[in-house]
């Protein structure tokens, strides 16, 4: 029996889910698992195909066949779809709204849970998600959901796209961030929320720092790991 750690970080999107896990799968140099960005990158191959993401059959046969890998680099989280980087491709206010459709679909999540347990090998998993403590690792040891004000969460995408030279609105963000909650909440498979035992940071008013060090001190109290930035 693998004796391999897993630590689940569910939550909404842009509470800062996927620098946490960076920086605690690097600390640990642990496997990581950004489940968001697989369900992003089938809505990304499923477009590229020519098909509806509302035509499930087609869909869930895209997610069988998905060639995808994450290489964790000092600058970030590197996604390859086969030999194509879709890191960027896969990061606009499109993709995450087509991923949030094809998620809700229960045959696609099922047909994409045991590829995500995959992801587990020794000596551990960071996995970033919205069910990573609630389904596909009901028994990790250390469970945190992390969560911030839609308009904090908002405002960070803001501040994203215009670091990156892109234009961004505001009230369109904020608007599409409540309606990814409402939906990602709501669906009847796998919804969006806190696994019982789960600990809750919400990092609304929390630098980075803080929010890892709050994450390394649950961290240690549930593995006893050391984890340092």
């Amino acid at each position: 029996m693998s004796n391999a750690i897993v630590i689940a970080v569910d939550g909404p999107g842009g509470a800062g889910k996927g620098e946490l896990t960076r920086h605690i799968a690097a600390a640990l140099d642990f496997e990581l698992l950004d489940s968001g960005a697989i369900y992003r990158v089938l809505a990304y191959a499923v477009r590229k195909a020519g098909l509806a993401l509302f035509d499930e059959d087609s869909v869930v046969q895209e997610a069988k066949l998905l060639d995808l890998h994450f290489d964790n680099t000092p600058e970030g989280v590197v996604v390859l779809l086969g030999d194509e980087d879709v890191t960027s491709a896969i990061r606009t206010e499109e993709a995450g709204v087509n991923a949030s459709k094809v998620a809700a679909i229960s045959s696609v999540r099922a047909a994409l849970l045991q590829r995500q347990r995959n992801f587990l090998r020794e000596p551990g998993l960071v996995a970033d998600g919205r069910d990573m403590g609630t389904v596909v690792f009901p028994r990790a040891q250390v469970k945190i959901f992390l969560d911030a004000a839609a308009e904090v969460r908002a405002q960070r995408r803001v501040m994203q796209l215009q670091q990156s030279g892109k234009s961004a609105d505001y009230e369109a963000i904020l608007k599409e961030i409540k309606e990814r909650d409402e939906r990602d909440r709501n669906r009847e498979v796998a919804p969006l929320k806190p696994a019982d035992d789960a600990v809750v940071i919400d990092s609304s008013n929390l630098s980075i720092e803080e929010v890892f060090n709050t994450a390394a001190q649950i961290i240690k109290e549930r593995t006893g790991l050391e984890c340092k930035l």
